[in-house]
C-alpha cells in the first residue's frame, strides 16, 4: 500500500509548494490536495512539479461542475507535462449543499453528468480529440499539449452508480471518511466487479482518513470529533458511516500508538486498499506541532513496509 499525505490548499502558494518538496524529501509516495475555496490546487501542483522529481501529485478531489471537461483536460495535461508525468487526477461531483447552495448550479443526476464528463475528458487525454453529443455536453474539439502524456483518473465514488462508473471508466476511486467495514463490504467489491465486467485492470482504491499517532487516544478522538463533525452532516459520508456502524466521523479516524496505527493500516492493505491518504491531525498529547511530527515520522517509517 502506497502512503501519501493529504493536504488542504489553505496556505499561500509558496508554502504549499515547500510542503510538497518536503514530502518528497521525506520519502512519501504521494501528496494529495483537496480543492477548497483557497488556491487552485492544479496550479499548485504544476508549480511543485518543477521543484520535485519523484513524488506523485494527486488531487482529492477537483469538483467537476466548475470546469468544463475541455478545460479540465487542458489544465490536467499541462500539469502532467510540468511534472514529468506524475499527475493523478481525482475528480468528484462535490455535494448538493455546495453545488446548489454556494455555486447556484444543479446537482441533479450527478452520475449521468460524470459519465458524460469522463467520456469527453478521456477522449481528449488519450486521443487528443473528443466528438460527443450528449445531454450535458456537446463537444467537437481536438488539441495537443506537448510533453504531457496520459495520467490516471480517479473519481470520488461511494454510491452504487458512481462505483460502477469508476470501475468502467476510471482507474479507480478516492474516498474520504469511509472506514474499513464500508470499504470491504460495499466500496471495493462494487468497483472491482464493475472493472472486471468491463475488462479493465483492477482499480486503485485510494482511501483518505484522519490519522494521529498518540499516547492519549481519547483526547485525540475528542479533537477529531471537533475537527471533522461537519462531514457527518453530508449525505454521502453519512451513508458510509451508517454502513460502518458508527455515529460520527471521528470514529473512523486512525488513532492510537505506533503499534495500533500500524495494525489499522495493515487492515486497510489486507482488504485491498492500494493508496492511503493520511490527513494528519494533532493527537492531543504535547503541543500540536510535536504531535503531528510524531505521526508524520511514524508514517515515514512505514513507507515501503505496508
Amino acid at each position: 500500500m502506497r502512503i501519501g499525505l493529504f493536504m488542504l490548499a489553505n496556505r499561500d502558494t509558496a508554502t504549499l509548494v515547500e510542503r510538497i518538496v518536503k514530502a518528497e524529501e521525506d520519502g512519501f509516495h504521494a501528496v494529495w490536495f483537496g480543492q477548497v475555496m483557497g488556491p487552485d490546487v492544479m496550479t499548485v501542483l504544476a508549480l511543485a512539479g518543477t521543484r520535485t522529481q519523484r513524488i506523485e501529485l494527486g488531487t482529492s478531489v477537483v469538483p467537476v461542475q466548475l470546469r468544463h471537461p475541455v478545460f479540465m483536460a487542458q489544465q490536467a495535461l499541462t500539469v502532467n507535462a510540468a511534472s514529468g508525468g506524475r499527475l493523478t487526477l481525482g475528480l468528484g461531483p462535490s455535494h448538493r449543499v455546495v453545488v446548489e447552495g454556494s455555486w447556484g448550479l444543479s446537482y441533479d443526476r450527478a452520475a449521468a453528468y460524470m459519465r458524460e464528463y469522463l467520456t469527453v475528458l478521456r477522449g481528449l487525454v488519450h486521443e487528443g480529440k473528443a466528438q460527443f453529443q450528449g445531454e450535458f455536453f456537446r463537444v467537437n474539439v481536438s488539441f495537443q499539449v506537448p510533453g504531457a502524456g496520459t495520467f490516471p483518473i480517479l473519481i470520488s465514488a461511494l454510491g452504487p452508480l458512481m462505483l460502477r462508473l469508476a470501475g468502467e471508466m476510471a482507474e479507480g476511486t478516492v474516498t474520504w471518511m469511509t472506514g474499513p467495514r464500508a470499504l470491504e463490504k460495499h466500496v471495493i467489491p462494487r468497483i472491482v466487479r464493475a472493472a472486471e465486467r468491463a475488462g479493465r485492470a483492477r482499480p486503485r482504491i485510494a482511501v483518505g482518513l484522519p490519522l494521529a499517532v498518540t499516547s492519549d487516544p481519547e483526547a485525540a478522538r475528542q479533537r477529531a470529533a471537533q475537527m471533522f463533525q461537519f462531514y457527518g452532516q453530508l449525505p454521502s459520508y453519512r451513508r458510509m458511516l451508517d454502513l460502518e456502524g458508527v455515529q460520527a466521523p471521528h470514529e473512523v479516524a486512525i488513532v492510537g500508538s505506533e503499534e495500533e496505527v500500524e495494525r489499522q493500516l495493515r487492515r486497510l492493505a489486507d482488504i485491498g486498499v492500494t493508496d492511503f491518504l493520511a490527513s494528519v491531525f494533532p493527537g492531543g498529547d504535547g503541543d500540536d506541532g510535536q504531535s503531528m511530527a510524531r505521526s508524520r515520522e511514524f508514517l515515514r517509517s512505514l513507507v515501503d513496509r505496508l
